[in-house]
């Protein structure tokens, strides 16, 4: 295929940058509404941070280490330090109808969410310090080499076959597995378990669903990297999806009582979560069976956590992690050709193959991304300490860690 710039694809594309940008921030609204108002500042900041930080790293070495030339299909090399020879031209392998560089600004931004989505795993009691260290490192060593695996040229998954469209490996079972293994390593917060830990503000939360919600039609329609079918199939996936969740949530937090408000929410993220890998090439109808099985695979996995005692404070692994996994199988499953032609079929479409190539990925994934969380943890938990002393967190991070009250 020729490489030249599309003016429709860069249009689409610089658009999907903004969308996903702006579901960091309401990634903040949305874990910042279900921690207690003595924290909510702490853990907003959590989340916006990396806009910062991420957005630094990301330039001067963190693309070149996830997308740089291929070295032994482990990680990118260092060509593209500080972008260097990131501009204006095509690049023949990612994104051959926009700039080089808009493709660039593109993966930054999921750079920027997905260690945001683990902070919801030590929320109320982690160090700043140590936070924004683990922070780096992890980008460092964790994401920037899975994003090579699966999404960079040579990346040894990818090569390998596994289809991970806009990010089930790469973010969410990642941010999933990664936070179950921080929350393991901090242990619970103060009183977990024993005081009541209600969330203060709902409505924040549900704003920051709708934020999320828009924002992730950027995050998988922007995926197929230009304005096409391919990208329509995956803004309707997403939609359907985390509509079949939503409501499935509903039903089951009414069983269990009252159709919760907070519950149609999360399962709505739940649904969007699900479908990530898939968007791009299953069906809209497909896509509507994940999100259905998305719903009551991540609600029973939060009730798995809750009985195991585990303060996995805003449940990033059974929201994000299980939920993710689940939507990786489901590409295996119902992955077609005549909806991605540069995909693969699925089970159904009479390639068993491909179901076991993605529980390969899966399990690579799980794998990698927990043990060296949890590696990189314990090592700065007996080094400088994870976590506040118990009188910081007993006023709270927002005076504490940040000198500043979110509420007069």
């Amino acid at each position: 295929m020729p490489v030249s710039i599309n003016s429709g694809d860069t249009a689409w594309i610089l658009v999907c940058c903004s969308l996903v940008l702006m579901m960091t921030p309401g990634l903040a609204c949305f874990y910042g509404g279900m921690v207690r108002r003595k924290n909510i500042l702490s853990t907003l900041t959590l989340s916006i941070v990396f806009m910062a930080l991420i957005g630094v790293q990301w330039v001067a070495y963190g693309y070149s280490l996830a997308f740089g030339d291929d070295i032994a299909g482990v990680v990118g090399g260092l060509n593209f330090l500080g972008l260097a020879g990131v501009g204006a031209a095509p690049h023949p392998d990612y994104g051959k109808t926009i700039p080089h560089g808009l493709f660039a600004a593109f993966q930054m931004m999921f750079a920027v969410i997905t260690p945001a989505l683990i902070t919801g795993a030590f929320v109320e009691r982690v160090r700043f310090k140590s936070f924004l260290l683990f922070s780096l490192i992890w980008a460092t060593l964790v994401y920037d080499p899975l994003c090579h695996w699966v999404w960079g040229k040579g990346g040894w998954l990818g090569s390998l076959g596994v289809l991970d469209f806009a990010g089930g490996t790469v973010v969410h079972i990642a941010a999933g597995f990664s936070a179950l293994a921080f929350a393991l390593v901090i242990g619970p917060r103060k009183g977990f378990g024993k005081s009541p830990m209600e969330p203060h503000n709902i409505p924040l939360t549900v704003l920051g669903t709708g934020l999320l919600w828009v924002g992730w039609f950027g995050f998988n329609a922007g995926s197929a990297l230009a304005a096409n079918g391919v990208a329509v199939n995956a803004l309707l996936t997403t939609n359907t999806s985390a509509a079949a969740a939503g409501l499935v949530w509903m039903v089951l937090s009414w069983l269990d009582g009252r159709p919760s408000t907070l519950g149609i929410a999360t399962g709505m993220v739940v649904g969007l979560a699900a479908v990530t890998p898939a968007s791009g090439f299953i069906t809209p109808l497909a896509a509507l069976v994940v999100g259905a099985v998305a719903a009551p695979l991540s609600y029973y996995a939060i009730r798995f956590r809750d009985r195991r005692g585990l303060d996995e404070s805003l449940d990033v692994w059974a929201c994000h992690g299980i939920a993710s996994t689940w939507g990786m199988i489901a590409t295996g499953l119902f992955a077609t050709v005549e909806v991605n032609s540069v995909g693969a079929n699925g089970l159904f479409a009479g390639n068993p193959g491909l179901l076991g190539v993605q529980l390969v990925g899966i399990l690579v994934t799980m794998a990698f991304c927990f043990g060296v969380t949890f590696g990189l943890a314990k090592v700065l938990d007996l080094s400088i300490g994870l976590r506040v002393t118990g009188m910081e967190e007993e006023v709270g991070l927002d005076i504490s860690s940040h000198g500043e009250r979110a509420y007069s």
